[in-house]
């Protein structure tokens, strides 16, 4: 049963009204296609800006007692476990609604790391890779996904759409991988992007990795759809529906008019505000991806965010291994970094930006300076800049475009472009 595509958009003030969204949801999803269906809504963690508990409302409401079972599997990547209380909070319900009125629903955190969670789907080929990855790679890729998955008779995937710094632009199928994927396709796709780079990848739709995947998707033999979000300024911009391939492929139209900025000339100093949601430098970092093209030769990005103190809570271990350099820092020097986790690698290479490793040297295009809880010798021993956050009046940086200064309150989300494509990005 495949759900009835469609396309609503709401750009003034208030986005799409919750009653507009249930009528859409009540028409696409024909209740009688899902009765006794087992479903899995497959949700993005809190670090996605989405009103994703409205939809999984709305969902339940509609189809409970013609389903047989509606639960939830968050996507996490390799991000954090989320408590039951998190995810109340994510699907907008309190921990009494949970027991009471949703408590058939069962909550599943995915398991990346976990081998018995895991079931093995196939594998892209190398020459397929090859295609795929216009020639970069060739090699035999694994496709391992959360075994649970595999237990539904259809999955709906529900989570927003914005410019991302690995695939171009997030939703659809991301949300099977890595969202519930294993280590090794993941690995891959990060770092294929890394060595595209995330100037070059970012904003763009038909990316290299996007494709692979759509590829790893096409081995997932449960019918798929998706609720793809996009949102802005707070609101419901835009709701479409359909297979994840289409529905994401028109909410990414819609994100790349919404979320993406452009600038007449580079910025010699960048203030990036991370906001609450992101709570360690391996999700803070997109302050950094969505902003560096907008950042001058030789200039500054400071991600400020007094409130985070974990590199990350997962692979902090292999980040102070490994330090955060420029993608050449790794190729130039593949004997000795391969062994590493691609993903955690494609992390470090995102975060230090476009750079080169010329005879022992490494030259990065821009500084990039955290102003967090981290502690000044934590940064300099994994190559970052310190500065005391406690040092910076966010005031001081407002409203200075023209002196070649740009605050940016809630960063992360929003991608900043130049008009004119740089000399460096020529070059690339």
């Amino acid at each position: 049963m495949t759900i009835t595509p469609f396309a609503q958009t709401a750009l003034g003030s208030s986005g799409l009204a919750p009653e507009e969204v249930a009528n859409l949801i009540t028409s696409a999803f024909p209740a009688e296609g899902f009765r006794g269906k087992k479903l899995l809504l497959i949700i993005p963690d809190s670090t996605r800006t989405c009103p994703v508990g409205l939809l999984f409302q709305l969902l339940h409401a509609h189809l409970d007692g013609v389903a047989q079972r509606m639960d939830i599997m968050v996507a996490l990547g390799t991000h954090q476990a989320m408590s039951e209380e998190a995810i109340c909070t994510r699907l907008e319900i309190t921990l009494e609604q949970r027991r009471t009125q949703y408590a058939s629903v069962e909550f599943h955190n995915h398991q990346w790391d976990n081998p018995h969670a895991l079931k093995r789907i196939g594998v892209i080929s190398l020459d397929e890779i090859h295609e795929l990855s216009g020639g970069l790679f060739g090699m035999d890729v694994p496709v391992d996904i959360n075994a649970k998955v595999l237990e539904y008779d259809h999955l709906i995937i529900c989570g927003p759409v914005f410019p991302h710094e690995v695939v171009g632009f997030s939703g659809g199928n991301k949300y099977l991988f890595p969202g519930v994927s294993g280590r090794e396709i993941l690995d891959f796709f990060h770092w294929l992007g890394a060595v595209v780079t995330n100037p070059m990848i970012i904003g763009n739709k038909w990316t290299p990795v996007r494709k692979v995947v759509d590829r790893a998707a096409a081995l997932v033999n449960v019918p798929k759809s998706c609720l793809a979000m996009v949102v802005h300024q707070g609101h419901l911009a835009g709701l479409f529906g359909g297979t994840p391939e289409n529905a994401w492929d028109q909410a990414s139209e819609l994100s790349r008019k919404l979320h993406i900025e452009t600038r007449e000339k580079p910025f010699h100093t960048v203030l990036s505000c991370a906001p609450p949601m992101y709570d360690e430098i391996w999700v803070g970092a997109k302050c950094m991806y969505k902003l560096e093209p907008v950042v001058a030769d030789g200039g500054e990005l400071i991600i400020y965010a007094p409130h985070i103190r974990e590199v990350s809570h997962t692979h902090g271990h292999y980040i102070r291994e490994l330090g955060y350099h420029c993608r050449d820092f790794f190729q130039k020097q593949w004997d000795r970094y391969k062994h590493f986790p691609w993903g955690v690698m494609a992390h470090c290479a995102h975060l230090r930006g476009i750079g080169t490793f010329e005879n022992g040297e490494e030259n990065c295009r821009i500084q990039v300076t955290l102003a967090t809880g981290i502690p000044e010798d934590v940064c300099k021993s994994i190559n970052l800049r310190y500065r005391d956050p406690r040092s910076i009046r966010v005031e001081d940086y407002m409203d200075r475009e023209a002196e070649g200064i740009l605050h940016v309150a809630k960063a992360g989300e929003k991608l900043f472009h130049l008009r004119a494509r740089p000399q460096w990005a020529k070059e690339m």
